[in-house]
């Protein structure tokens, strides 16, 4: 399932940091434990250990990223386990395993998984109203066939 369904309000998070950019994550990470803390976290190995010491929150930890870690991330979004990507990674480095980099990127834009790269985009992400929908008011229901109800709170002040 993926933000799109509009599912449930807990999401599987994915983090994932290149080492020039771990400590980027950090920070991001630490200024929005509030929210992470109402979801699944997912990461790669070492991106991992250092969210779950920082954080003191439960994180999955999949293998390093060069090691196979990003393509587990790209199958678990595949089959729709992880709901969103924060995924900072560094434009600037070369990368032994760029393929599996893109490859994942590929994935998630293919089953239309939201994607942050960098710190920016990732507070727009998890400030959006989509992270946690609320849950939509119950409509009242019409008095006579046809006709429109009146909205709660008239309702109740009538």
């Amino acid at each position: 399932m993926t933000v799109t369904s509009y599912g449930p309000t807990v999401r599987r998070i994915a983090l994932v940091a290149h080492d020039n950019c771990k400590q980027d994550m950090l920070e991001w990470a630490a200024y929005n434990r509030g929210t992470l803390a109402q979801h699944d976290l997912i990461a790669t190995a070492t991106t991992g250990r250092l969210l779950a010491d920082e954080l003191g929150l439960p994180v999955t930890r999949l293998l390093s990223g060069p090691f196979g870690g990003d393509q587990q991330i790209g199958a678990r979004i595949a089959e729709g386990l992880v709901d969103l990507l924060i995924f900072m990674w560094d434009p600037l480095a070369q990368h032994p395993h760029d393929p599996d980099v893109k490859a994942l990127l590929r994935v998630a834009v293919v089953w239309n998984v939201p994607v942050a790269c960098n710190r920016a985009s990732a507070d727009f992400l998890v400030s959006s109203p989509l992270l946690n929908p609320a849950k939509p008011a119950e409509a009242a229901e019409p008095s006579e066939p046809g006709e429109l109800a009146e909205p709660a709170d008239q309702a109740t002040a009538a």
